[in-house]
């Protein structure tokens, strides 16, 4: 079930029938319900994940319970553990919005295998890295368009100005 999911993935092309084999021994499909909190910002990195079917929601916790949506992901898409960049946390939380099913990827594996093959490393590490720069330059765009839709404040004219003491 495993390996015919994962060889059809982009960034999982590359690799030979026992790299898919030696994967699928360390990876779970999981089923999630819509609401449902894949991962905290802030805990352990330890993850990769594929979405099969349904919706995750990529968020930046703020202050106030307030989170700013940084993307939403349907099948096919991955996300989690960069594994090309070693960050030890994530850095976003990861929660469904419909009822999903994801394939969960133990990071330390898919590591040992690109450090095994550096040729298939490299490219599974292109790949992960176009995706996730993508996603960032994304981000950017939505920051951008609301930063330039806030109220702009005016600076008062000199003469209507208080004197303020020094």
């Amino acid at each position: 079930m495993i390996p015919d999911r994962l060889d059809k993935n982009e960034v999982f092309q590359f690799l030979r029938p026992d790299q898919v084999r030696t994967i699928s021994d360390v990876a779970e499909v999981v089923d999630f319900k819509a609401g449902e909190t894949i991962y905290e910002r802030g805990a352990k990195a330890t993850h990769f994940y594929v979405v099969l079917q349904g919706q995750i929601s990529l968020r930046l916790p703020g202050t106030s319970g307030v989170s700013i949506q940084i993307d939403e992901l349907t099948e096919g898409a991955v996300f989690g553990s960069c594994i090309c960049f070693q960050l030890v946390d994530y850095s976003l939380k990861a929660q469904c919005t419909r009822d999903s099913k994801v394939l969960k990827i133990e990071s330390a594996t898919l590591k040992e295998l690109m450090d095994q093959d550096l040729l298939m490393g490299y490219s599974i590490q292109t790949q992960i890295s176009r995706i996730y720069f993508n996603r960032y330059i994304q981000t950017m765009k939505k920051l951008q368009s609301i930063v330039m839709n806030l109220p702009l404040e005016t600076e008062q004219p000199a003469a209507s100005r208080t004197p303020v003491a020094v």
